[in-house]
């Protein structure tokens, strides 16, 4: 086992490699959220129907769940910044090819395209702050990565959202593509390399594979990821839903939707910077469980308030924020409670946690692309049953004491 590099001492570096890399994470969401008010004007655009527009973000998903794994091995063997480098380029490229898509076939691939590119920018900010921090510092950490990261379903939508009522949903493609390249010229000047050649480790199936199934026989590395793949399809699937609620239910238009999309994902960056701010001071146990506390009052209100109201503002404003919230805490905390177990082979682990979590949002958007629009109480449902996994899996994997650092194992080197 290698010895882990300190945190930087120098206070002004430490907090310029954590803002560049609080500028690349949201790249991983922004193509997913950016253009979400615009899906009904798609349908009329394009000439399909909601599920078909609605699986442009499953395609997306998809794309990001399967490269995750090979982007993180390429990580691990390559060094960090040639590859964040060539996934910010390949993203700018499908963000213009997805602006000029004249089918929804072939919108269809091109996002299954563009997310795979965007998983770069997940699957390494992450590995790129465990190169440099451990323990509660790294779940602080990434805290702020998940609040950075949070801001996406917070602006990107209200953003999109005025975009589409004064231009055209193409050109939320075309603006992810010049916001992209800005970051891509400060990655290529600003970023420096956090895995030396001596730390490189070669592509090896048979190592890889090892790697793996260790990783999954922890049931504590297992469990955080499983709460963190179901804690991300609450959020994912409401970003696709909400849409149609507000506007087509309740008579919204997309700027207004925007609007209260900025709203709701202020609770869910305020649950972000909530995990920031307390994993330093407040046991992993209590601040879980007082985070899916919140998630399961927001899931109770969607579900008895959309069957006794059907889509009511009130009712499912409050929800969200709630179910938000919830998510925002335990989303961070859980993806850095896993990748903190290990402290080698940060990439393909990092890459694994992010796979297992999209395959499961990609099964929850889904489901939810047949789920009725017509109320949110189907969308509670599937909360409420997201909720009873999570409290099952935060019971079998959350250290009692802190989170237990003495039991990482020299083998997964």
């Amino acid at each position: 086992m290698y010895s882990v590099p300190a945190v930087v001492s120098d206070r002004t570096s430490s907090r310029g490699f954590v803002a560049l890399l609080l500028c690349v994470i949201p790249f991983s969401q922004i193509p997913l959220d950016a253009y979400t008010p615009a899906l009904p004007q798609m349908v009329h655009d394009l000439g399909t129907d909601n599920g078909a527009v609605q699986n442009t973000v499953t395609a997306y998903m998809l794309g990001m769940s399967l490269a995750l794994v090979p982007i993180g091995l390429m990580a691990d063997a390559l060094g960090r910044k040639p590859v964040l480098i060539t996934g910010l380029a390949a993203l700018i490229t499908l963000s213009i090819g997805c602006a000029i898509a004249p089918t929804i076939d072939t919108l269809l691939m091109l996002r299954f395209l563009q997310g795979a590119a965007g998983s770069v920018c997940l699957v390494l900010t992450y590995a790129i702050a465990a190169d440099r921090f451990r323990d509660r510092e790294l779940t602080a950490v990434s805290g702020l990565l998940g609040a950075a990261w949070g801001l996406a379903p917070v602006l990107a939508p209200a953003a999109g959202g005025f975009l589409v009522q004064f231009s055209s949903w193409r050109m939320v493609f075309l603006v992810i593509a010049g916001l992209a390249a800005a970051v891509l010229t400060a990655v290529s000047f600003l970023l420096t390399e956090t895995l030396p050649a001596e730390r490189r480790q070669k592509i090896d199936a048979g190592r890889t594979a090892g790697i793996v199934r260790d990783a999954l026989a922890d049931r504590r590395f297992l469990g955080f990821t499983l709460v963190f793949a179901a804690m991300a399809s609450a959020q994912m699937v409401l970003g696709v839903v909400a849409p149609f609620l507000y506007q087509e239910q309740l008579g919204f238009s997309p700027a207004a939707y925007g609007a209260i999309a900025l709203l709701l994902g202020s609770a869910n960056l305020a649950g972000e910077l909530g995990c920031t701010s307390l994993a330093m001071r407040i046991a992993p146990r209590p601040l879980a469980f007082g985070a899916f506390g919140i998630f399961s009052a927001g899931a109770l209100t969607l579900l008895i308030g959309g069957a006794l109201l059907g889509s009511n503002f009130w009712t499912l404003t409050l929800a969200g924020a709630l179910v938000l919230m919830g998510c925002g805490t335990l989303c961070p905390m859980m993806y850095g409670m896993a990748l903190g177990l290990f402290d080698r082979n940060l990439g393909l682990l990092g890459g694994l946690i992010s796979a297992l979590c999209y395959l499961a949002v990609s099964g929850a958007m889904a489901i939810a692309a047949v789920l009725p629009e017509t109320s949110p109480a189907p969308l509670g449902v599937l909360y409420t049953v997201l909720g009873v996994i999570t409290l099952l899996l935060l019971v079998v994997a959350l250290p009692r004491n802190g989170i237990d650092s003495s039991k990482r194992e020299a083998k997964r080197s």
